[in-house]
């Protein structure tokens, strides 16, 4: 990463001795999941976390853009610091939106997991996940792209729809630094249990509210969403739903969205 100041570095003495302290630091760059990517099987690189200040390249699910004013936002990516089964990939995110959460409540930010890899305020979206992975046969390198919304500019409100939250709406005094350091604090204890998807599934279930949370989904090529009633997470990540005639499926998350 380009070298000046570096204003992470405290977090990064502060984390000494745990998997998470190396944190290479760019003011500027096109996406941190693509700064990360190569380095993805690389043990030199293991528990590192690229931070930006801008994204002229940033992405979310699907190729959507996430747009984000300099300085604005906590735009980082967090290689997980070992392999893992590739079979367990699906569980990555929802481990990571615990981490961000809990990290978020602990800096005065009460947010809601919303799936499959969002968190809302107030109905709103504040953060947003995006994990990046490298497969060779059965094993895994990931790499955990988050996007946090902190410091809410002039006109955020106009520029994108819907409109989105801020952390200092209702913690004016959030610094970013404090964030990532509890986000990485938080991995370095759910790390150790990567190799257990159904806890993580569990956990993440019980924190967001299900079973009996509604939801609103658009199927990819539907033209109106349906309301349903979340039940549970299913292996692979999809959400096991019921419709109001009582009938249930597996919503896949490659296949449909959450609308808030």
């Amino acid at each position: 990463m380009p070298g000046g100041h570096q204003p992470f570095a405290a977090v990064s003495r502060e984390l000494r001795g745990t998997r998470f302290s190396d944190i290479r630091y760019a003011e500027s760059t096109g996406s941190t999941n693509a700064d990360a990517a190569p380095l993805l099987g690389d043990e030199s690189a293991y528990g590192a976390t690229i931070v930006a200040d801008v994204q002229t390249q940033g992405a979310g699910r699907k190729g959507r853009t996430w747009i984000a004013e300099p300085g604005s936002s906590l735009l980082m990516t967090t290689i997980l610091p070992r392999s893992m089964p590739a079979s367990h990939l699906w569980v990555v995110p929802f481990g990571v939106a615990i981490c961000v959460r809990r990290a978020l409540v602990l800096n005065g930010v009460q947010a809601e997991m919303q799936w499959p890899n969002d968190l809302l305020l107030d109905g709103k979206k504040i953060a947003g996940i995006l994990c990046i992975s490298r497969v060779v046969g059965d094993r895994a390198w990931v790499a955990a792209g988050v996007g946090i919304n902190i410091h809410r500019m002039p006109g955020a409100d106009t520029e994108i729809t819907p409109p989105p939250a801020f952390a200092d709406d209702v913690a004016p005094s959030i610094d970013r630094a404090h964030l990532l350091r509890d986000i990485l604090l938080n991995y370095e204890v759910w790390e150790e249990t990567i190799d257990m998807p159904p806890r993580i599934a569990r956990v993440w279930e019980r924190q967001a509210g299900l079973p009996g949370k509604p939801y609103r989904i658009l199927k990819d090529g539907a033209t109106e969403p349906v309301d349903v009633t979340a039940l549970s997470l299913a292996t692979g990540g999809g959400l096991f739903v019921q419709h109001p005639d009582g009938t249930r499926e597996t919503i896949s998350l490659a296949d449909a969205r959450a609308l808030r």
